[in-house]
């Protein structure tokens, strides 16, 4: 039988946890057609993947890439790290539905929650829909190298039928009804659920807080009950203030959501913390009861390095100083502000308040210069605050910090590291089967956070080098898992009659560094931060091969998942 390729002699890691086996592959018409010892048939293309991995493709579940499809095919940098499904729309905020007199306000809330910069959705966004399964179709007519999966966006439903009354109060009753059929449209159309915020720190348009966090008890009640009465979709949830220091009023939130749609509810996010070091697991236990119900957390496997630039202080957005002083203010009155006693000592105040800050401001090693616009503090660059430090005769790393960035009129970058900083702790959880691995981000906070290679960055660093887990758990926590959970069907394994969905690695050399580097290559020329992969070979998407030896070939051969 001729096929359309075959893989010859790779090892199977097939997604499922089972034991790894040796074996060929043929793909035909975008399907795996045949596993065995030796497939002897003629093919169009072989690859040889000898002493390599063949895995499934891997599933990303938390993505922001909803407005980079326009512009970027390839869906990088997660197409790099073998993953072939992206699942876009999170936290309740996105690009659809959306109306032509509403796109400033859909912008608006991408720049300030995800801090893609409005030049860049300017330059970069074709708004060629309106309603969500318009946004699909264009996404479907586009065509991409890899598979997107679309979670409904709460916000933009909102914005959709009540224009900017959405960002003040609750819908009436007629007004929940038409966003209530919104939302069941676009599942119909097969969205895969629908995500939302409840989390204080979510801001949106004109700094207020996202449209979502408006929605009332009776409207999440209706939207869960979309999701019941289709017998479909999962919902996706903004739920931690503060990661691994939960609260009765969260718990009740997801309980809530659970009973109201009998569906599968994963939340954000949990992290470990070094101020609260048993927090995280704390956390799991006192969520059992919901997590059994599908109440699932999502937690990320990769130290959590923060951009902070002090011009947009998100690490600092939860401070009622930042956010009422701070947020969205000219640069002259920022300035003024941080050179200003009064203000420092009461940010001060809130870092001491925060416990999970005052760690960080505690260890200068902590904080990087990551970029400079001054020629003459570019020395500085690379350097943590701890060296800076040392060389200025300088102690306390808060007015460290704010110094430096008014030396460069608040255009320096740092980075931060934040959370997950602690290795034993942080495999523990990796390993629980409690949790979901995702959180990778891509898309958003474009110079700010790269996560994107957290496939590979769990194979080398959890699974190679710390032993945590077997290569076989690794690879079913990044396939099978999420895209069991989100409802993917025909992909996350390696089967017979399954989605040729295919990546081909090296086990001794996969992986990704902690930190990304910058790149000019957005719309317009803006910069963004990009996660380079090791160890990634080849990647197959729906029978076709997207990267061969690391390279990409042009092909957009990515499906718009259905529910």
């Amino acid at each position: 039988m001729p096929y359309d390729l075959i893989i010859k002699g790779g090892t199977v890691v097939d997604g499922s946890g089972a034991a790894r086996y040796r074996a060929d592959i043929a793909v035909a018409q975008g399907l795996i057609a045949e596993i065995g010892k030796s497939i002897s048939g003629s093919a169009r293309e072989v690859i040889d993947a000898a002493d390599l991995i063949v895995a499934p493709g891997f599933v990303d579940p938390h993505t922001h890439y909803d407005a980079q499809i326009c512009w970027d095919p390839q869906i990088t940098s997660s197409s790099w790290h073998g993953v072939t499904t992206v699942v876009l729309g999170s936290c309740g905020v996105g690009v659809a539905p959306c109306k032509a007199e509403d796109r400033a306000v859909t912008a608006a809330d991408l720049t300030n929650l995800e801090a893609i910069p409005h030049d860049v959705l300017q330059a970069g966004l074709t708004w060629d829909w309106e309603s969500f399964p318009s946004y699909m179709e264009a996404a479907a007519r586009r065509r991409s190298a890899i598979n997107l999966g679309f979670l409904a966006p709460l916000t933009p439903f909102r914005h959709w039928t009540m224009g900017r009354d959405s960002l003040e109060r609750a819908a009436s009753a007629r007004e929940l009804e038409q966003i209530a059929g919104a939302l069941r449209a676009a599942i119909s159309a097969g969205a895969l659920g629908f995500s939302t915020s409840v989390s204080n720190i979510d801001i949106g348009y004109e700094g207020k807080p996202l449209a979502c966090r408006m929605a009332s008890r009776d409207e999440l009640k209706a939207y869960c009950h979309v999701l019941r009465d289709l017998g479909k979709g999962v919902i996706q949830l903004n739920l931690a203030d503060k990661p691994a220091d939960m609260s009765a009023r969260e718990y009740d939130i997801l309980e809530f959501l659970l009973n109201e749609s009998g569906r599968p509810v994963s939340w954000i996010s949990l992290f470990d913390r070094d101020d609260l070091p048993q927090g995280a697991m704390d956390t799991l236990e006192q969520f059992a009861p919901l997590i059994r119900r599908g109440g699932v957390p999502q937690i990320s496997c990769r130290p959590l390095f923060l951009e902070l630039n002090l011009r947009s202080p998100l690490l600092f957005i939860t401070f009622p100083c930042v956010q009422s002083e701070i947020f969205n203010r000219p640069l002259e009155v920022q300035k003024r502000l941080y050179r200003d006693p009064g203000f420092r000592n009461k940010m001060r105040d809130e870092i001491e308040r925060s416990g999970m800050h005052l760690h960080t401001f505690r260890n200068l090693d902590r904080i990087a210069v990551q970029w400079v616009n001054n020629p003459a503090l570019k020395e500085l660059e690379g350097k943590d605050l701890a060296q800076i430090a040392k060389l200025r005769g300088r102690t306390d790393a808060f007015d460290l910090l704010l110094d430096l960035g008014l030396e460069d009129e608040l255009e320096m970058r740092f980075v931060v590291a934040l959370l997950n900083n602690h290795k034993k702790r942080v495999g523990q959880l990796v390993k629980d089967p409690r949790t979901l691995i995702a959180l990778s981000d891509g898309g958003a906070h474009v110079d700010q956070i790269c996560d994107a290679g957290y496939c590979t960055y769990l194979l080398g660093t959890w699974v190679r080098e710390e032993g945590v887990m077997t290569l076989e758990q690794g690879v079913k926590r990044i396939t099978s898992e999420p895209a069991d959970f989100f409802g993917i069907r025909r992909r996350g394994r390696i089967a017979q009659g399954m989605a040729a969905d295919l990546v081909i690695f090296d086990p001794a050399t996969v992986g990704s560094a902690e930190r990304g580097k910058m790149r000019n290559d957005l719309p317009g020329g803006a910069r963004r931060l990009v996660m380079e992969a090791r160890g990634i070979h080849h990647t197959i998407v729906n029978g076709v091969a997207v990267y061969k030896n690391g390279d990409y070939t042009g092909v957009k051969p990515g499906q718009v998942i259905r529910s």
